[in-house]
């Protein structure tokens, strides 16, 4: 059957599925082993876009050759990991990613591909110039070395070396097709030539169609290895003209036969390459004489496929299709799922110095789930068996408890992860063991029951904090005014707009914090709640509140570096810096907070430890205090009416 149009796309057999690369994308369709096909895709590099180099005769060929073998390569292992499950690390492995930072994995890839070349050099290059090379040695003895003395002589060796690498070549993938699993490869290799074939034959892409097609092709890689063993025939037969001439050298002669059959090795790609285009694009009796034994050889290397592996093919090639016809179609990857308990291994390696609780965060945060419903590791679900069961009675009366909980923990939606959840783990899990606070590395924090995003511009919040924010909420007055000064990233001011009915201001001196502010009360839906000003503290405030609230910057400056470097590292010094005693901002509250206040209004100031005995002194002049102790026991937050404007029963108007 003639083709009645072209395809730029072309494709390779991977472990239990086919892969298919086009001019701008590449699919790998795979069956796991649920059977359910999966599909993994990516936007490539077009050749136009590629350097000049990718387009130019004979050396393209050489480009393109070790270029599809590391993809090859690389795809192959992926499809692996979707049918072949997941082995846990080794004590190598988890050491080059621990003291090294590489990853084995691409480093095996690479040495897989350098492996790969040379076996190949080896068996069909050396191995027959080593035997041509013992021939001769044993022709010189017994006929007389001047029987190897004749030009012609030596391009006849060359073409036997030719005839054996070939035959070399033949059986190795004759051997091949013994092995069961690489037997199931080559039947997805013929489902990969049937799609496109059909495609070409301009069919509709269905199984029926498919099938009907041959499993060879023109532009089969089987096909170019061996026009690769028929140029090398042809261009060591030039080197053998010239063998005679080297008698001379002695020993060198041999190493420089050897030495050559890898610097000629570009050279005979180059020129298969553009035998196997041109001839891809002709069809003629000559064509199809130099086709043929490439063709016949194909059916080693094709074998055909089933329905399943058929339809593996057209998945992954009508993908292509539509990315290659349309950018915007999304990127998709294996959606492989990795035993629980073997990812946690893997994330406890990373953090050894970690507390297990920040590990239980980084699994919460990634798969939704709360702390209790983690699964268990098995050896921990086993101990626990066995101290709940402790006596053969007590099993016995409790069998039934137990077959419920196991039927629970099989049933847990934890148990298995996601390729996707998989990679965010191990970023979070990477950027904790650099020393980023977890929840940076989150990039939100939970701050009494509010979800704040935090950015580099901004204070973490903090548990005691929401000490401080919940003393406010106590005594915020009915439709008052509350001005949260230093707002950073708007925690404070957000809850006070979502848990009381006041109208909140919050002020900072950074537009930076202020944007991140503003973004939170958007997050938290009170963005009409909450008015945000720029203010260096009292600058740009106008009029009097109920309630001014601040957690300001308390650390003194020379003691910035001391702290623990998720603190000094990772939180902007300007919201840490107090001043060299950590009492500046203070200060300007004693002295300024009294002029915004209301009659009766509060100041409510969180302070560093063993500061609050000195702000209470400092505000003691306009304020009668009260110092509240935090979660810890540790004196926290400073707490302050404005004194001498007694209400109308003699007491403040919002009590201490």
């Amino acid at each position: 059957m003639a083709r009645k149009r072209s395809s730029k796309i072309g494709g390779q057999a991977v472990i239990e599925g086919v892969m298919m690369k086009g001019e701008r994308s590449i699919a790998t369709a795979v069956r796991d082993e649920s059977g359910k096909i999966v599909v993994e895709s990516r936007y490539i590099t077009p050749i136009e876009e590629k350097p000049k180099a990718y387009r130019t005769p004979f050396v393209r060929g050489v480009l393109n050759f070790f270029s599809t073998m590391a993809l090859g390569m690389r795809t192959l292992m992926r499809s692996g990991e979707v049918f072949g499950g997941d082995e846990e690390p080794g004590k190598f492995e988890k050491w080059c990613a621990q003291k090294l930072k590489i990853n084995v994995y691409d480093v095996m890839m690479v040495f897989a591909v350098i492996i790969g070349v040379a076996l190949a050099l080896g068996l069909f290059f050396f191995l027959p110039l080593g035997i041509l090379t013992g021939i001769k040695a044993l022709v010189a003895k017994y006929c007389g070395a001047e029987a190897n003395s004749l030009w012609y002589v030596t391009v006849l060796y060359a073409i036997g070396e030719g005839i054996l690498r070939i035959i070399i070549f033949v059986l190795y993938i004759w051997a091949t097709t013994l092995m069961k699993t690489v037997k199931r490869t080559y039947m997805y290799h013929g489902a990969e030539h049937k799609t496109i074939s059909a495609y070409e034959n301009d069919l509709e892409l269905t199984v029926e169609n498919v099938q009907k097609m041959t499993t060879v092709h023109d532009r089969c890689g089987t096909t170019f290895m061996f026009i690769i063993m028929l140029v090398s025939i042809f261009v060591f037969s030039i080197v053998g003209i010239f063998e005679p001439y080297m008698e001379p050298l002695g020993a060198w002669k041999e190493v420089i036969l050897f030495a050559s059959r890898i610097v000629l090795l570009p050279v005979i790609m180059g020129i298969s390459y553009e035998m196997l285009k041109g001839m891809a694009k002709y069809d003629n009796w000559f064509v199809r004489i130099l086709k043929a034994p490439g063709l016949a050889l194909q059916k080693l290397t094709t074998k055909q496929p089933d329905d399943d592996m058929v339809e593996c093919a057209i998945t992954a090639f009508k993908t292509v299709m539509a990315m290659d016809a349309d950018p915007n179609v999304p990127e998709m990857r294996f959606d492989t799922k990795k035993p629980y308990y073997k990812v946690r291994k893997d994330v406890e390696n990373m953090l050894r110095k970690a507390d297990a609780s920040d590990i239980d965060w980084i699994f919460c945060e990634v798969l939704g789930a709360k702390r209790s419903e983690l699964p268990k590791e098995p050896e921990k679900v086993k101990k626990d068996d066995k101290k709940a069961n402790g006596s053969d009675n007590k099993v016995r009366s409790e069998s039934s408890e137990s077959t419920q909980q196991d039927e629970k923990a099989e049933s847990n939606p934890y148990e298995y992860i996601t390729q996707v959840q998989y990679e965010k783990i191990i970023e979070y899990a990477k950027k904790r063991a650099e020393g980023m606070p977890l929840w940076r590395v989150f990039g939100k924090v939970d701050f009494y029951g509010c979800d704040i995003k935090v950015t580099p511009d901004v204070l973490c919040p903090r548990p005691e904090t929401e000490g401080l924010a919940d003393e406010v909420i106590k005594r915020a007055p009915k439709n008052g005014k509350i001005l949260d000064m230093c707002t950073g990233s708007g925690c404070i001011a957000i809850v006070l707009a979502k848990k009381t009915n006041c109208s909140v201001v919050a002020s900072d001196v950074s537009e930076k914090a202020l944007a991140t502010a503003k973004e939170n009360a958007q997050i938290n839906g009170v963005a009409d709640r909450v008015e945000f000003i720029l203010s260096d503290m009292f600058e740009a405030v106008e009029g009097k509140y109920g309630i001014i609230v601040s957690n300001p910057p308390y650390i003194r400056t020379k003691d910035i570096h001391k702290l623990d470097r998720e603190v000094k590292d990772y939180d902007p010094h300007c919201a840490l810096d107090g001043g060299e005693d950590g009492l500046d901002f203070y200060r300007i509250f004693a002295e300024k907070a009294a002029d915004y206040l209301e009659d009766g209004g509060l100041l409510a100031l969180e302070c560093g430890q063993g500061q609050t005995e000195e702000v209470s002194l400092m505000l003691a002049e306009k304020f009668d205090c009260r110092v509240i102790k935090d979660l810890e026991g540790v004196d926290r937050i400073v707490l302050g009416v404005k004194r001498d404007v007694p209400s109308t029963d003699g007491r403040s108007e919002i009590a201490l």
